[in-house]
């Protein structure tokens, strides 16, 4: 197929993909999802191979947010029945990392509801990054916690963090349909600052919540323009007492789409597998790993994960191997040129222009009326609302009950 094969070409030169390119592997048929998934799967594995890299979550302090993010279950309003607590103490915090880091995992994203913190909650999580570093001494650590004031990245990477999530989450067309008590503007501000201070940026999408192709291309192109070195993507968790609890129209196999257009679009970028992936790729998840070099281990901030030896179970069955604490995940040209820290002009995903640790709990989906690899549209299916796969965490962090690793 002349698409697939042209979007191969540009994925291994890190060359940019046009937008009709980008909208054709997302109008794609079913029929024609595993040759998008092999087409894909050559990008990936030229760049990562067979390696998965594991991220472990840490909810610091949960729920009670003043953010009205539409998505989320810790929203201003919301009537989810999750787990509410303020700060981990950094022993806490240390514990509950050190489940996921026996577990394989090689990256702890530290997490916390919220706008963004205060000075003094940086010296918390200064504290707990410390603390997790003094026992695991080659961990990566990433901070998410919500929009940064100026100074507060560097304080971050001088007590030890290694990068800093802030996720786009959606287009800038529709990003006020979404949220209203802050702008896509302050989040792009939020990612510079994490690169200007030297952390690696860390920065993706929630797919499912009632956006187009043309919004879904929209913010993988101007992830693009940001040029994290890892890009989550986030399959929405319709949370009951959420404002989009009813939106249930993502199958495996548009979900299988996604993840190959961000591929193709941040050929060289770590695309991590977040949120979702257990509720809307369901047994489709081996063959996403074709896409995505990292997903998460265990449970996520909210919501239950899939169990963690299932995780591993399952790269090992697909062919793949979990990368190892010495490896370096990112291809050389990304690493070298900030040792994994920060993303670069000649990065591959782009070169810069001005919530959660990829893992939102929290569908629509959009189509798009060009032609796919075969010259037709998909026809739309809605899909069926599992809200049995949607499951409130009760153990891990905040719990006296032992972690999901």
């Amino acid at each position: 197929m002349d698409l697939l094969n042209t979007l191969v070409d540009k994925g291994l030169r890190r060359e940019l993909p046009t937008r009709d390119e980008a909208l054709a592997v997302l109008a794609t048929s079913d029929d024609d999802v595993l040759d998008v998934v092999a087409a894909a799967g050559k990008v990936r594995r030229h760049w990562f191979g067979r390696r998965v890299k594991l991220n472990y979550l840490v909810n610091l302090k949960s729920g009670l947010c003043p953010e009205d993010c539409s998505y989320c279950s810790q929203r201003l309003g919301s009537k989810a029945d999750i787990l509410k607590y303020t700060w981990l103490k950094p022993d806490q915090a240390s514990q509950a990392a050190a489940a996921g880091l026996a577990g394989g995992a090689k990256r702890v994203c530290l997490v916390a509801s919220g706008r963004g913190p205060t000075d003094r909650d940086v010296d918390r999580v200064s504290d707990t990054i410390k603390a997790i570093k003094d026992q695991h001494e080659d961990v990566e650590v990433c901070a998410c916690l919500g929009l940064l004031s100026d100074g507060q990245a560097e304080r971050l990477r001088e007590a030890g963090a290694d990068a800093y999530n802030h996720n786009l989450n959606t287009s800038e067309g529709t990003y006020g349909d979404i949220t209203t008590t802050h702008t896509y503007a302050d989040r792009v501000d939020t990612v510079q600052k994490a690169h200007a201070a030297g952390l690696s940026a860390c920065s993706g999408l929630i797919a499912g919540m009632g956006e187009s192709d043309e919004d879904l291309v929209d913010v993988v192109y101007a992830l693009r323009e940001l040029d994290p070195d890892s890009v989550p993507v986030n399959f929405l968790i319709p949370f009951e007492g959420t404002p989009l609890a009813k939106e249930w129209n993502l199958t495996p196999q548009r979900c299988l789409r996604i993840l190959a257009m961000v591929r193709f679009v941040c050929p060289d970028a770590e695309v991590r597998i977040a949120g979702g992936r257990e509720v809307h790729l369901r047994t489709m998840q081996p063959l996403a790993l074709n896409l995505a070099n990292s997903i998460f281990l265990g449970d996520y901030l909210t919501s239950e994960g899939q169990a963690g030896k299932a995780d591993l179970e399952m790269i090992a069955d697909a062919g793949f191997e979990v990368e190892g604490a010495g490896e370096v995940t990112l291809p050389e040209h990304r690493a070298t040129a900030g040792g994994g820290r920060g993303a670069h002009a000649d990065s591959g995903c782009g070169a810069h222009e001005g919530g959660a640790c990829g893992s939102h709990e929290g569908g629509g989906c959009g189509s798009h009326a060009g032609g796919g690899v075969c010259g037709s549209a998909p026809v739309e299916v809605p899909a069926e609302a599992r809200t049995d796969l949607v499951a409130v965490r009760r153990r891990g962090a905040g719990t006296d009950l032992a972690p999901n690793a």
